[in-house]
Protein backbone atom coordinates (compact mmCIF):
# COMPACT_ATOMS: atom_id res chain seq x y z
CA UNK A 1 0.00 0.00 0.00
CA UNK A 2 1.68 3.75 -0.79
CA UNK A 3 -0.10 5.02 2.60
CA UNK A 4 2.49 2.39 4.06
CA UNK A 5 5.16 4.37 2.74
CA UNK A 6 4.14 7.62 2.65
CA UNK A 7 1.87 7.92 5.34
CA UNK A 8 0.40 11.21 4.18
CA UNK A 9 -1.66 9.25 1.97
CA UNK A 10 -4.14 8.32 4.76
CA UNK A 11 -4.60 11.80 6.16
CA UNK A 12 -7.91 12.70 5.21
CA UNK A 13 -9.52 16.10 6.53
CA UNK A 14 -13.70 16.00 6.63
CA UNK A 15 -15.56 19.08 6.76
CA UNK A 16 -19.49 19.55 6.49
CA UNK A 17 -19.67 19.57 2.45
CA UNK A 18 -15.89 18.93 1.87
CA UNK A 19 -13.11 16.38 2.07
CA UNK A 20 -9.47 17.40 1.79
CA UNK A 21 -7.07 14.78 1.00
CA UNK A 22 -3.59 13.97 -1.45
CA UNK A 23 -5.14 13.27 -5.23
CA UNK A 24 -4.13 9.73 -6.56
CA UNK A 25 -3.19 9.89 -10.38
CA UNK A 26 -6.00 10.59 -12.25
CA UNK A 27 -7.63 12.47 -9.85
CA UNK A 28 -4.49 14.70 -9.66
CA UNK A 29 -5.25 14.85 -13.62
CA UNK A 30 -8.96 15.98 -13.33
CA UNK A 31 -7.62 18.68 -11.09
CA UNK A 32 -4.86 19.61 -12.96
CA UNK A 33 -7.32 20.07 -16.05
CA UNK A 34 -9.85 22.06 -13.36
CA UNK A 35 -6.61 24.60 -13.41
CA UNK A 36 -6.30 24.67 -16.99
CA UNK A 37 -9.75 25.48 -17.55
CA UNK A 38 -9.41 28.82 -14.88
CA UNK A 39 -9.17 30.01 -11.42
CA UNK A 40 -9.97 33.64 -11.87
CA UNK A 41 -11.29 36.10 -14.86
CA UNK A 42 -8.31 37.09 -17.73
CA UNK A 43 -9.19 40.76 -16.10
CA UNK A 44 -8.14 39.73 -13.08
CA UNK A 45 -4.86 38.74 -11.12
CA UNK A 46 -5.26 37.62 -7.60
CA UNK A 47 -2.33 35.80 -7.30
CA UNK A 48 1.48 35.82 -7.88
CA UNK A 49 0.95 32.65 -9.85
CA UNK A 50 0.26 34.01 -13.57
CA UNK A 51 -2.99 31.55 -14.12
CA UNK A 52 -3.51 33.48 -17.37
CA UNK A 53 -0.83 32.81 -19.02
CA UNK A 54 0.18 30.14 -21.38
CA UNK A 55 -2.32 27.66 -22.56
CA UNK A 56 -4.62 25.14 -20.52
CA UNK A 57 -2.40 22.46 -20.92
CA UNK A 58 0.64 24.81 -19.92
CA UNK A 59 -1.47 25.94 -16.31
CA UNK A 60 -2.11 21.67 -15.85
CA UNK A 61 0.98 20.76 -16.36
CA UNK A 62 2.06 23.34 -13.76
CA UNK A 63 -0.18 21.95 -11.24
CA UNK A 64 0.90 18.35 -11.89
CA UNK A 65 4.82 19.90 -11.20
CA UNK A 66 3.53 21.69 -8.42
CA UNK A 67 2.19 18.33 -6.84
CA UNK A 68 5.20 16.35 -7.41
CA UNK A 69 7.38 19.03 -6.49
CA UNK A 70 6.26 18.74 -2.83
CA UNK A 71 6.36 15.24 -2.30
CA UNK A 72 9.57 15.10 -3.58
CA UNK A 73 11.48 17.93 -1.76
CA UNK A 74 9.42 17.08 1.55
CA UNK A 75 11.41 17.10 5.17
CA UNK A 76 11.15 18.22 8.65
CA UNK A 77 12.61 21.00 8.18
CA UNK A 78 10.58 21.98 5.55
CA UNK A 79 6.98 20.77 3.86
CA UNK A 80 4.34 21.99 1.87
CA UNK A 81 1.08 19.85 1.94
CA UNK A 82 -0.95 20.42 -0.99
CA UNK A 83 -4.70 18.41 -0.82
CA UNK A 84 -7.38 18.35 -3.04
CA UNK A 85 -10.62 19.26 -1.79
CA UNK A 86 -13.19 17.24 -3.06
CA UNK A 87 -17.24 17.07 -3.02
CA UNK A 88 -19.07 14.08 -3.39
CA UNK A 89 -15.42 13.12 -5.34
CA UNK A 90 -14.98 15.52 -7.80
CA UNK A 91 -12.28 17.72 -7.33
CA UNK A 92 -12.84 21.61 -6.24
CA UNK A 93 -9.48 22.98 -6.08
CA UNK A 94 -6.49 22.49 -3.99
CA UNK A 95 -5.26 23.88 -0.10
CA UNK A 96 -1.74 24.08 1.06
CA UNK A 97 -0.32 24.35 4.39
CA UNK A 98 3.45 24.58 5.09
CA UNK A 99 6.00 25.26 7.11
CA UNK A 100 9.33 25.70 7.98
CA UNK A 101 11.48 25.18 10.91
CA UNK A 102 8.24 24.03 12.39
CA UNK A 103 9.34 22.54 15.14
CA UNK A 104 10.82 25.39 16.40
CA UNK A 105 8.59 28.26 14.96
CA UNK A 106 5.55 26.56 15.48
CA UNK A 107 3.93 28.78 12.40
CA UNK A 108 2.14 27.52 8.95
CA UNK A 109 1.72 29.63 5.80
CA UNK A 110 -1.86 28.63 4.38
CA UNK A 111 -2.72 29.21 0.12
CA UNK A 112 -5.45 27.55 -1.89
CA UNK A 113 -7.22 27.94 -5.30
CA UNK A 114 -10.33 26.56 -6.42
CA UNK A 115 -11.90 26.22 -9.98
CA UNK A 116 -13.68 28.96 -11.39
CA UNK A 117 -17.08 27.57 -11.43
CA UNK A 118 -16.85 26.56 -7.88
CA UNK A 119 -16.23 29.77 -6.39
CA UNK A 120 -18.25 32.06 -4.22
CA UNK A 121 -19.96 29.40 -2.79
CA UNK A 122 -18.15 29.11 0.90
CA UNK A 123 -15.67 26.16 -0.48
CA UNK A 124 -12.80 28.23 0.50
CA UNK A 125 -13.73 28.89 3.91
CA UNK A 126 -14.47 25.98 4.62
CA UNK A 127 -11.51 24.29 3.33
CA UNK A 128 -9.50 26.74 5.18
CA UNK A 129 -11.24 25.90 8.57
CA UNK A 130 -10.18 22.29 7.97
CA UNK A 131 -6.26 23.26 6.99
CA UNK A 132 -6.13 25.29 10.75
CA UNK A 133 -7.54 22.32 12.41
CA UNK A 134 -5.50 20.62 11.09
CA UNK A 135 -2.12 22.80 12.11
CA UNK A 136 -3.71 24.35 15.31
CA UNK A 137 -5.39 20.87 16.72
CA UNK A 138 -3.47 18.16 15.28
CA UNK A 139 0.00 20.03 14.56
CA UNK A 140 0.23 21.90 17.62
CA UNK A 141 0.81 25.29 15.55
CA UNK A 142 1.45 28.62 17.59
CA UNK A 143 -0.03 30.92 14.52
CA UNK A 144 -1.70 30.93 10.81
CA UNK A 145 -0.27 33.88 8.73
CA UNK A 146 -1.30 33.97 5.05
CA UNK A 147 -0.64 36.87 2.38
CA UNK A 148 -3.49 38.71 0.60
CA UNK A 149 -3.06 41.17 -1.97
CA UNK A 150 -4.89 44.41 -1.05
CA UNK A 151 -7.26 44.09 -3.85
CA UNK A 152 -8.15 40.81 -3.51
CA UNK A 153 -11.73 41.36 -1.58
CA UNK A 154 -12.44 37.64 -1.37
CA UNK A 155 -9.21 36.02 -0.44
CA UNK A 156 -9.35 39.14 2.45
CA UNK A 157 -12.88 38.31 3.25
CA UNK A 158 -12.64 34.66 4.06
CA UNK A 159 -8.90 35.45 6.17
CA UNK A 160 -10.95 38.61 8.46
CA UNK A 161 -13.71 36.13 8.70
CA UNK A 162 -11.96 33.31 10.20
CA UNK A 163 -10.61 35.92 12.92
CA UNK A 164 -7.13 36.55 11.26
CA UNK A 165 -5.24 40.29 11.85
CA UNK A 166 -2.93 42.57 10.60
CA UNK A 167 0.92 41.59 11.05
CA UNK A 168 2.43 44.26 8.54
CA UNK A 169 2.52 44.25 4.86
CA UNK A 170 4.73 42.78 2.35
CA UNK A 171 5.87 43.76 -1.32
CA UNK A 172 6.52 41.58 -4.44
CA UNK A 173 7.19 42.42 -7.68
CA UNK A 174 4.22 41.45 -10.10
CA UNK A 175 4.03 42.12 -14.30
CA UNK A 176 7.19 44.55 -13.95
CA UNK A 177 5.43 46.55 -11.15
CA UNK A 178 5.53 46.67 -6.94
CA UNK A 179 2.66 44.98 -5.66
CA UNK A 180 1.15 45.79 -1.73
CA UNK A 181 0.01 42.42 0.31
CA UNK A 182 -1.42 42.21 3.57
CA UNK A 183 0.17 40.02 5.66
CA UNK A 184 -2.26 38.18 8.16
CA UNK A 185 -2.11 36.54 11.01
CA UNK A 186 -4.41 33.84 13.26
CA UNK A 187 -3.05 32.87 16.48
CA UNK A 188 -4.06 29.53 18.40
CA UNK A 189 -5.62 31.87 21.44
CA UNK A 190 -7.75 33.05 18.53
CA UNK A 191 -8.59 30.20 16.64
CA UNK A 192 -9.38 28.39 19.94
CA UNK A 193 -12.37 30.65 20.37
CA UNK A 194 -13.99 29.60 16.69
CA UNK A 195 -16.90 27.59 16.74
CA UNK A 196 -16.18 26.39 12.62
CA UNK A 197 -13.22 23.88 14.01
CA UNK A 198 -15.82 22.25 15.81
CA UNK A 199 -17.58 21.05 12.27
CA UNK A 200 -14.20 19.10 11.18
CA UNK A 201 -12.88 15.58 11.64
CA UNK A 202 -9.14 14.59 10.57
CA UNK A 203 -8.10 11.11 10.02
CA UNK A 204 -4.95 9.51 9.79
CA UNK A 205 -2.81 11.65 10.97
CA UNK A 206 -0.74 8.83 13.67
CA UNK A 207 0.62 7.93 10.97
CA UNK A 208 1.84 10.89 9.81
CA UNK A 209 3.47 12.23 12.97
CA UNK A 210 6.87 11.20 12.26
CA UNK A 211 6.93 12.34 8.79
CA UNK A 212 6.32 16.46 10.70
CA UNK A 213 8.88 15.05 13.04
CA UNK A 214 6.43 14.98 16.14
Amino acid sequence: MLAELWPQYSLTIVTPRLELRLPREEELAALAHLAGDGVHRADERPFLTPWTDGSPEDRARSVLQGHWGRLAEWSVAGWSLGLAAFRDGDPLGMVTLRARDFLVVREVTTSSWLGLEHQGKGYGTEARVGLLTLAFDHLDARAALTEVFQDNHASQGVSRKLGYEADGISVDARDGEAVVSDRLRLTRQRWMTRQERLGVRVDGMTACRPMFGL
